[in-house]
């Protein structure tokens, strides 16, 4: 497989974690053309035998990130419902699709560092070397921010409320 085929390969991943990242269908296609197109425009930066997964997540999370520093702003509201469900997976029951909704809500409350993090490792399958690849951190820093996005995860979803997001461990 060419590397142009590789990054064909990597869309619906790309599509899918920026989708749960920003909450919005439309703004999540428009920042997955954004990275194809910078990543096709310097495809000749990206070093052979170099991770190109981890490249192009790269710089999907740096657009998102230039957006959200230009926007001021990150919307609460994550529409699950709107995402595709990773391949081989079948349709939902209505207390899948709840217990899906309850997922992302609780995704929501969740610092943001832990929370790209628990996308990258749990939705995308990625290794703790990828996501700290990606995310530009060392190994053991995705390995507590995964431990205590988990953990906050679990509270939430077993109901416990937190009033705000201090409780959720904000610390990387």
């Amino acid at each position: 497989m060419d590397t142009r085929q590789a990054i064909i390969a990597e869309i619906p991943k790309l599509r899918r974690f920026v989708r749960a990242l920003s909450g919005d269908a439309a703004t999540a296609d428009d920042l997955v053309q954004d990275c194809l197109e910078r990543a096709l425009g310097r495809l000749h930066l990206w070093r052979e035998n170099t991770n190109l997964r981890a490249w192009l997540f790269t710089i999907l999370r740096n657009i998102h990130l230039n957006q959200l520093r230009r926007s001021a702003r990150r919307p609460r509201e994550t529409s699950y419902d709107e995402m595709p469900e990773p391949p081989g997976q079948t349709a939902p029951t209505q207390s899948h699709g709840m217990a899906i909704r309850d997922l992302g809500l609780a995704l929501d409350k969740l610092p943001d560092q832990q929370r790209e993090v628990v996308l990258l490792v749990g939705l995308e399958d990625m290794s703790y070397k990828e996501a700290a690849e990606i995310l530009g951190v060392p190994i053991g820093t995705v390995m507590s921010r995964l431990a205590r996005g988990r953990e906050s995860l679990g509270r939430l979803m077993d109901g416990e409320t937190a009033n705000d997001t201090a409780s959720l461990g904000d610390a990387s």
